[in-house]
């Protein structure tokens, strides 16, 4: 009996498990269940013959047949559609019940009882597969809350142990799921990667907390015992029979491609996939965390080493999905920082002498943000009063820099600042207007409790600095598009706490701010058959679409915008289809992505880049190629159709591209539009060859 219950659970498992369907196509089975009561009832008034193999068979005699398979299409809909499903067959088969009294009881038609007994048993039936169902899922949905808890313990155990990993685990979770699904794996194995990369520290419980928090550099001997946490780790997780793939994420996160990992030195696919995964994900954290010895690395030279290490340290495949993340990331909020959020920062914080400390840099964007504060003296038994000021600024890791080399590396770059009582100083800024009000009617009812709102809409930026008498309000012509906007509270003699902010949900309109500069455009060249388009973030603008296709050439000129530094801030080609041939537009489907720096995305599971082929003659090395793209140049680009095969090609400075996507299931027209990242397109010409 045991077995047999096993075996039942295990069907129902198995007919249940992600298996729901969609809940409009529940009228599917209602419809197929209509037809079979027609022809139930139909078969039970029928006094004919049919002969079938040579012998009479009663219609009458299908009743059954036709009321069983009516029976079971409600079973599917209550194992299919959950509680609808359940809902929709109880209401089905009770509203059958007068009718079959009535034929019992006041007509005396004996015919109508095996139909009773039916629908009750039926109905019995589908009231206790319903219980059952639920039974499960709440087994199911205990038993992984029990999983979740107990991974989070060990999780929490490891972040204990080292205060500058805190979070580490959760983040690369986080990141190997967005590659799994990325690379199209369903939701199944999307879930085992998040809980393996998740785990895949474990075994650091086994190494020393001196060694983990050590500062400087590890001796030989230290190295090898952290060497050594993956085949800890996989000890530990082999426990967890029901999760094997647990144990293999933590043994092989280490390896290398190229074969010079550890702890077994595999190469190539014979590290397990999911290790592979993992493993990016655990390097691209590790360079942009915290660590005890140095700050997070920027962004562009974390994108630089993920380059440098496809194919050796990193799966290629893997190493160029993290990669489109990255770039897709364009306010870098997968990375660990200092000023990432409220919480982390610091609630008190005192300044002395001018700017000699400053709260992490928040940023300001279209969705407003509302910063709230306490400030007092730093030393009130002087009598000294606080000067507060906030900088407007941007760096790379959104921190404010005087050092001459910090500088430099961070790319810090000031606008201006702004002190509470009014006064400002521009520094990068094109300009800055101030207003004050003395106001009477603030909702800030105390001395030094003080609110800023903020909120920057493409180049132009707004500061409010509400206190309890007076309002200061300034806007800021930014220089350019493309930059963030940071604000750091510092000052003088100040006392800064209780500090706490809050985000809107909602973007804040274009024209919120009233222009005091004229838009930056670097677009005001000659005009093709398309109209100019300036991108001054990733794919924040593209120009119109141009069906493809066979032989279409689209020629512009490109040039990148000013504050373009790096080799990806280029044009871009983007394949898509949409009903209006507009990107965005209605049921838009973004299919592929070619950048003439020579790579190439595929975005829809009906797509898949057959043939890359990036060849670099006479090219005079990547900074040559951006100054290349400062100067700005005439491009071309070819498409040519073969099938389902699309191939593009170009050649700029030296670098020749051809890539071939095949494209199943894709509807035409496919169009193509410019775009890029940071770079200005003009003149946009399309050529047909004949």
């Amino acid at each position: 009996m045991k077995d047999k219950n096993s075996s039942i659970k295990k069907t129902l498992v198995f007919l249940t498990a992600q298996r729901r369907a969609p809940k409009y196509t529940i009228i599917i089975p209602i419809v197929i269940y209509s037809m079979f009561y027609v022809g139930m009832i139909f078969a039970g008034h029928s006094e004919g013959v049919l002969t079938i193999f040579g012998e009479p068979l009663q219609i009458a005699s299908l009743t059954g047949v036709f009321s069983a398979l009516g029976n079971l299409c409600l079973v599917i809909m209550v194992l299919k559609y959950d509680k609808l499903g359940f809902i929709i067959s109880m209401i089905i088969l009770s509203v059958q019940y007068p009718s079959l009294i009535i034929w019992i009881v006041v007509r005396h038609n004996m015919q109508g009882v095996p139909g009773f007994f039916t629908n009750t048993f039926t109905l019995v039936m589908i009231v206790i597969i319903y219980r059952s169902q639920r039974k499960m899922e709440n087994d199911q949905r205990r038993m992984q809350d029990l999983f979740e808890q107990t991974a989070t313990a060990l999780v929490n155990a490891i972040d204990a142990k080292d205060t500058y990993t805190k979070g580490h685990s959760s983040r690369v979770a986080e990141y190997s799921r967005r590659l799994a699904e990325l690379n199209y794996k369903s939701p199944k194995e999307c879930d085992e990667v998040f809980y393996t990369a998740l785990l895949h520290d474990v075994g650091k419980i086994g190494v020393p907390s001196t060694i983990i928090n050590k500062a400087g550099r590890l001796t030989a001997e230290e190295y090898e015992l952290v060497k050594n946490h993956p085949v800890l780790g996989a000890q530990i997780l082999e426990t967890i029979s029901e999760y094997p793939y647990l144990s293999i994420g933590a043994h092989y996160h280490h390896e290398r491609y190229d074969g010079k990992g550890y702890p077994e030195g595999l190469k190539g696919e014979e590290i397990p996939e999911i290790a592979r995964i993992v493993g990016v994900a655990d390097a691209y954290d590790a360079m942009t965390s915290i660590r005890s010895y140095r700050d997070p690395i920027p962004q562009d030279r974390v994108r630089e080493e993920i380059v440098k290490g496809a194919g050796t340290q990193f799966d290629p495949e893997y190493a160029r999905l993290m990669l489109h993340l990255i770039d897709v990331d364009t306010e870098y909020e997968m990375q660990e920082r200092a000023q990432a959020g409220i919480s982390d920062r610091k609630k008190e914080l005192t300044i002395g002498e001018y700017r000699s400390a400053c709260v992490a840099g928040i940023l300001i964007n279209s969705f407003a943000t509302t910063l709230h504060m306490a400030i007092s003296s730093d030393d009130e038994a002087a009598g000294i009063a606080p000067v507060p000021s906030v900088i407007l600024f941007d760096s790379l890791d959104g921190l404010v820099h005087t050092e001459e080399r910090e500088i430099a590396d961070m790319v810090y770059f000031e606008y201006g600042e702004l002190w509470f009582d009014g006064r400002y100083m521009v520094s990068g800024a094109r300009k800055i207007e101030i207003k004050i009000e003395e106001n009477g009617d603030s909702d800030v009812e105390l001395n030094g409790e003080y609110r800023i709102e903020a909120v920057r809409v493409s180049d132009h930026a707004r500061l409010r600095i509400i206190g309890k008498n007076r309002t200061v309000e300034a806007v800021i012509a930014l220089p350019d598009k493309s930059r963030f906007m940071y604000v750091g509270l510092t000052g003088e003699h100040c006392m800064i706490s209780n500090l706490r902010s809050e985000k809107a949900e909602e973007e804040s309109p274009v024209d919120s701010i009233p222009r005091i500069a004229e838009e930056i455009s670097y677009i005001n060249g000659p005009e093709g058959e398309v109209p100019n388009v300036q991108i001054d973030g990733f794919r924040t603008d593209a120009s119109h679409g141009i069906e493809i296709r066979d032989g279409l050439k689209i020629a512009f000129h490109a040039m990148s915008l000013p504050t373009a530094r790096l080799v990806w801030h280029c044009p871009f080609v983007d394949v898509f289809c949409s009903d209006n041939g507009l990107v965005e537009g209605a049921n838009y489907r973004d299919l592929a992505l070619a950048r003439l720096d020579g790579e190439c995305w595929e975005y829809d599971p009906g797509c898949f880049v057959k043939d890359h082929v990036v060849e670099h003659h006479d090219f005079p090395g990547w900074d040559a190629w951006m100054e290349f793209n400062h100067k700005g140049y005439d491009a071309v680009v070819t498409f040519r159709w073969k099938d389902n095969d699309l191939t593009i090609i170009t050649d700029n400075c030296g670098i020749r591209v051809k890539n071939t996507v095949e494209m199943n299931n894709i509807g035409r027209p496919v169009f193509a539009s410019v775009t890029g990242d940071e770079v200005a397109i003009t003149n946009i010409r399309i050529i047909k060859e004949a």
